[in-house]
């Protein structure tokens, strides 16, 4: 069993920029890919951004691509998610996943283990 745990989420301005973390328990961090998605109010889940077990490959939605950094440190079984520029479209509670994923990272249901979720709120 593996738990997630985000953090980082707040309230800035437009413009501006917030780093999430995500923490996974185990010893098999190292062994999972690990994404972000987000979901708005009234609206479905949606991907974010996505990394590959070893970190070499990223993916991301095109709305925040430039923006938008993943990053993963295998040594502290942790995932980031740098957002620079953000935007009130952002607004969102941000989940972090992990699961055995080899292509297909934008979905959902192939990451079997979920957190909580993070509020992230930009203001205009």
């Amino acid at each position: 069993q593996v738990q997630v745990v985000e953090s980082g989420g707040g309230l800035v301005q437009a413009g501006g920029s917030l780093r999430l973390s995500c923490v996974a328990s185990g010893r098999t961090f190292s062994s999972y890919a690990m994404g972000w998605f987000r979901q708005a109010p009234g609206k479905e889940r949606e991907f974010v951004a996505a990394i590959s077990v070893s970190g070499s490959r990223t993916y991301y939605t095109d709305s925040v691509k430039g923006r938008f950094t993943i990053s993963r440190d295998n040594a502290k079984n942790t995932v980031y998610l740098q957002m620079s520029r953000l935007k009130p479209e952002d607004t969102a509670v941000y989940y972090c996943a992990a699961g055995n994923v080899y292509i297909d990272y934008e979905v959902s249901y192939k990451y079997a283990y979920w957190g909580q979720g993070t509020q992230v709120t930009v203001s205009s």
